[in-house]
């Protein structure tokens, strides 16, 4: 193997924190080059460049979740006044993957642009380490070719995992990585995990008109806010998904017509049911077992996440990490891009600016969604203690949602959680339409550390969800949350 070029900096990993790092580097004047390999799914799904978030992740799943909330309105429509309505029409799963898969192979076609104009070179090519400086190069054929690079950034993201428990699961189940790319309806759906992305995908396949079953082992959106996390679930019965408590897969088996039959045991008795796709979303994996990493020094955690300082050096010194692969880190796209770019202006710009993690928002696209920043109410008690918080709250109920009278009155929630000593808010919490929308134009203000009392001083914008955030002064434990409307 002849070692062909020298880079100043080597990125490993396509996705949005290793693009976001090239570019910037690349636009200082730095001498780069970008490896992305996409390894196929165990049912051989594979997409192009841009990582998880453009190909299997938020894009798609945005794009699902918005079409089957169009779905969910033609009964509101009708109310409205358009008359002509179908509200019994049936969605055309083929029609939205299409239009979904051809987006992202513009976004794909779009990064690779980005790279080219950008003077960063591009492998498409399977990256595995030598040493701290030399990298092995290996495309779809077999053949290898090496280049060193002065600076490493891994920044290859994570894969999902399966359950270990069910003999040849990877056949037989789904994840997210095949989810969006399924060129047929996945029809009646078993979901299992109570991950963000298990309850997403539940939420968005029972609105396109799919029988979906939610199997859950223990809460729902551990890390997220817990008062909230099951008003999101209490919401998703109500609409109809049937979630199953408290138990796992026992085992899974392929039918003669190529269904799936569930075996579970709750409660000391044995169920079983048909479905025709059982979806897996039970978490990810860090995608850092092929490269080597511990062999050339790179630390990694007993679940394959890299071991890393603030500043997102690993234990080697020129070797950096960033995005879902590192331990500790919020497994967030804008986070992993805000991350990469500001390691490049360290690297090449001698600039110092850390990334920071605190008050970072960030939206569940549930079928009603949860747009979050800061401390849940439980890590809020953890750090500071009960006493020592004050946590205010509202149910409202969107003007928009009187229009049909199936809409309940007591599914949005605003919570904010106030620090007693200095007035602070430190978590804010939006269950709600539009949740992102709502939630990001608050972020600056959380990062800037706003009191509650700015939160009141603050006029809101009539009739609008987001007012309630600036109007709720309802005290928890104190006050009963319900708010009268105008």
């Amino acid at each position: 193997m002849d070692v062909e070029q020298e880079f100043d900096l080597f990125v490993i990993g396509g996705g949005s924190g290793g693009l976001a790092c090239a570019k910037q580097a690349a636009k200082l004047g730095a001498k780069v080059a970008l490896a992305d390999f996409v390894k196929p799914s165990p049912l051989g799904t594979k997409w192009g460049l841009g990582g998880t978030c453009v190909n299997v992740g938020c894009i798609p799943k945005k794009l699902m979740h918005f079409a089957s909330t169009l779905g969910e309105l033609r009964h509101d429509q009708v109310e409205a006044g358009w008359i002509d309505t179908q509200v019994d029409s049936k969605h055309n799963w083929e029609k939205m993957v299409e239009n979904v898969n051809n987006h992202i192979r513009k976004l794909n076609f779009g990064y690779k642009n980005q790279l080219m104009r950008g003077d960063v070179k591009y492998y498409n090519k399977l990256a595995e380490l030598i040493d701290a400086n030399t990298i092995k190069l290996t495309d779809n054929k077999g053949k290898i070719e090496t280049v060193r690079a002065k600076t490493i950034v891994i920044a290859v993201g994570g894969r999902p995992s399966y359950p270990e428990n069910i003999p040849n699961i990877q056949k037989l189940v789904i994840t997210s990585d095949d989810l969006f790319w399924l060129q047929e309806n996945p029809g009646k759906t078993l979901v299992v995990g109570a991950s963000y992305v298990a309850l997403e995908c539940g939420g968005f396949l029972h609105g396109i008109g799919n029988e979906v079953a939610i199997m859950v082992r223990s809460i729902l959106l551990r890390g997220f806010d817990q008062e909230i996390a099951e008003k999101i679930g209490l919401y998703m019965e109500e609409k109809g998904i049937r979630f199953i408590r408290g138990c796992v897969p026992d085992m899974i088996e392929a039918t003669e017509d190529n269904k799936r039959k569930v075996t579970w045991i709750l409660n000391g008795q044995k169920y079983e049911e048909i479905f025709d796709t059982v979806l897996v979303a039970t978490g990810r994996i860090s995608d850092t077992q092929k490269l080597n990493l511990e062999k050339v020094g790179v630390n990694l955690n007993k679940n394959g996440k890299i071991l890393c300082s603030a500043d997102d050096k690993t234990s080697v010194p020129n070797i950096f990490a960033i995005g879902d692969c590192v331990e500790g880190r919020p497994e967030l796209t804008p986070t992993a891009i805000k991350c990469g770019q500001l390691l490049a202006n360290r690297l090449f710009n001698k600039a110092n600016e850390l990334m920071s993690y605190d008050y970072v928002a960030t939206t569940v696209f549930t079928p009603l969604e949860y747009g979050c920043i800061g401390y849940s109410e439980e890590d809020a008690i953890k750090k500071f203690g009960e006493d020592k918080i004050t946590v205010y709250h509202s149910i409202f109920k969107p003007l928009e949602w009187n229009y049909f009278e199936m809409h309940s009155g007591e599914s949005c929630f605003a919570k904010l959680i106030v620090l007693n000593n200095n007035r602070r808010v430190i978590g804010f919490h939006y269950l709600g339409p539009h949740a992102g929308e709502v939630t990001q134009g608050y972020a600056v203000a959380m990062k800037m550390g706003v009191t509650k009392e700015q939160f009141d001083s603050t006029v809101g914008i009539h009739p609008t969800c987001s007012e309630e955030l600036v109007q709720v002064t309802a005290i928890k434990g104190i006050d009963e949350a319900q708010k009268e409307g105008c």
